[in-house]
């Protein structure tokens, strides 16, 4: 896996950016990319984790997690129906 970019940084404050564990902080980590990430950033996030990990992560927490219209935009981009 190729580490999480850099420039993802500021955005995980309260943790430890270097301790960040990809697998173990998948949900972390494909939360705040969605969320604040650049184009090369999501391009990265796409490479890293599966399409199905991340639709799946956001049907069971992007109602929580990700604002509007985040969370409009990621149900439209990777086809999920809406409940």
């Amino acid at each position: 896996m190729r580490p999480i970019p850099l420039t993802l940084a500021p955005f995980f404050q309260e943790y430890d950016f270097a301790s960040l564990n990809q697998q173990r902080d998948s949900a972390t980590i494909i939360e705040r990319a969605l969320r604040f990430g650049s184009r090369s950033e999501l391009h990265w996030l796409f490479s890293t984790y599966s399409h199905t990990q991340v639709t799946e992560w956001v049907k069971a927490w992007g109602k929580y997690a990700l604002p509007e219209p985040h969370l409009t935009f990621w149900r439209l981009m990777l086809e999920i129906e809406t409940p």
